[in-house]
């Protein structure tokens, strides 16, 4: 009979989690591109709008983590989460904070709003992440939220070269980046505290692994339709139709 593996111990097993950095999105070549300033107006506004309806689906996500959350603790941190997102009336928080950042680049809010330049690669993929989160436990879900560990370098990333790069960007729409350098910190911090206490058997672990990778499958895939679609102009349907005849979430 095979052994099963010993635990990693929670320093081992932290530490599987942040190599699990490596793969971030932040490597990917649109990403790179974007940092290194080689994009054009018009990818950085398909990445904006085809991002927000990630950032929009973001407390949704949340929301279902809750939703199956038993524990009233974990419940009353988690839903800064959600507020961060979509604010406290009348403020908007990031999701008004993110529409800023498509005026800023060149975009109408209601272009943007309306999802008509979200490709359908970028939709399946958030949707997935979004059925995952009502489907699995709260705590596996939770755990999935854990390439936040990683965001505050993107974001950083971000505010140091687009400025530098797109002068033709307002700089109020970099309000986003901003706000989640110290909101990340703090999400991470809760969400780090649940995983590494509620996986702590071999097998458990594991899939907390499989889990998060999963979740950074998410993100390369959202960047690889955008590639296809506006670095080597093959969007959907590209050989029949210069038209966005893709649906428009009309099934959701």
């Amino acid at each position: 009979m095979t052994q099963t593996p010993e635990a990693l111990t929670t320093e081992q097993f932290q530490q599987a989690i942040i190599d699990k950095g490596q793969y971030y999105h932040i490597y990917h070549p649109f990403h790179v591109m974007m940092y290194e300033g080689r994009a054009t107006q018009q990818q950085i506004q398909a990445w904006v709008a085809n991002r927000y309806y990630y950032q929009i689906n973001i407390p949704l996500k949340d929301a279902a983590i809750m939703a199956n959350c038993p524990d009233q603790r974990v419940r009353q941190e988690w839903i800064q989460r959600m507020i961060d997102q979509d604010g406290e009336y009348p403020d908007g928080g990031g999701r008004e904070a993110w529409l800023q950042l498509a005026e800023s680049v060149g975009l109408s809010r209601e272009q943007v709003i309306s999802e008509e330049l979200v490709l359908p690669g970028v939709r399946f993929a958030v949707d997935a992440y979004v059925n995952f989160a009502r489907r699995a436990s709260w705590r596996e879900a939770a755990s999935s939220s854990l390439t936040e560990l990683f965001a505050p370098q993107i974001h950083q990333s971000r505010l140091d070269s687009w400025p530098q790069h797109y002068s033709w960007i307002d700089d109020k729409g970099y309000e986003y980046f901003r706000s989640r350098l110290s909101q990340a910190r703090r999400d991470v911090e809760h969400g780090l505290t649940i995983t590494l206490d509620s996986f702590t058997t071999f097998e458990q672990q594991e899939r907390m692994l499989e889990i998060l990778q999963f979740k950074l499958d998410i993100l390369w895939t959202i960047l690889d339709a955008l590639t296809l679609a506006h670095v080597h102009n093959e969007a959907p349907y590209h050989t029949v139709t210069s038209k966005r005849v893709w649906h428009k979430g009309l099934f959701k």
